[in-house]
């Protein structure tokens, strides 16, 4: 079992308080350890929180602007990979508090961690507060490059402090399967056009607003 003070200062770090403090010490009990103290380890949790992980992961790209199923299972697959669940675990300092036995743990065991904390917190509080944790840890490896700027909004900010109506969207082109289609939307503003694609009409939309933007802050063609 966890001492008290470890269980109350990993309860801080992660943002969860467990009614049961048995399952909280399951999530950091390794095998090396539970094998020499003939206790439970964290290996049957760590089945769990993999497959509550790839949901809430999965979730959270689908919620965000429209991209391809390809590029969301890509993307899934990197988020829930050893790397970044490990980083995540030693960045929060979590990793001081696995019980092991032997050697100092391994990459697998400190990312493993991460899948049984998730599982463990899922058992005892249920997926919602599962969902905040894995957000408030994964939280900047979910937003890809230039999602957390808004360029529509940024383009209707900057016309609009220019006199200027707003942006006119005009999709100009579908094509692809149609279980995957790529569409090429027009932005309108300012006397210009600029030209954005996608696999969504909001990601083409988007795309088109960022293009447009960067030509009337640089009408020279300037970077």
């Amino acid at each position: 079992m966890l001492p008290n003070r470890d269980a109350a200062e990993i309860e801080k770090i992660i943002g969860y308080t467990f009614a049961d403090k048995a399952l909280l010490s399951a999530c950091f009990t390794h095998a090396s350890y539970a094998n020499v103290h003939k206790t439970e380890s964290n290996e049957r949790l760590e089945f769990l929180g993999d497959a509550v992980l790839g949901f809430l992961v999965a979730k959270a790209l689908y919620a965000s602007e429209g991209e391809s199923e390809g590029r969301m299972t890509e993307r899934r697959q990197k988020l829930v990979s050893e790397a970044p669940l490990k980083d995540c675990i030693v960045h929060a300092g979590l990793d001081r508090f696995l019980l092991f036995s032997g050697s100092a743990p391994n990459a697998k065991a400190i990312s493993s961690l991460f899948e049984a904390i998730v599982a463990g917190i899922y058992l005892d509080g249920g997926m919602e507060e599962a969902e905040k944790v894995v957000r408030r840890f994964l939280a900047p490896l979910l937003l890809k490059e230039g999602e957390s700027r808004n360029f529509k909004g940024e383009l209707q900010e900057f016309l609009q402090a220019r006199g200027q109506e707003k942006t006119v969207y005009t999709v100009v082109k579908t094509e692809g399967a149609p279980h995957a289609p790529l569409f090429t939307v027009c932005a309108e503003g300012a006397g210009r056009a600029a030209f954005g694609k996608g696999h969504s009409k909001a990601e083409a939309e988007k795309a088109a607003a960022r293009a447009l933007l960067f030509q009337l802050q640089n009408p020279s063609g300037e970077n």
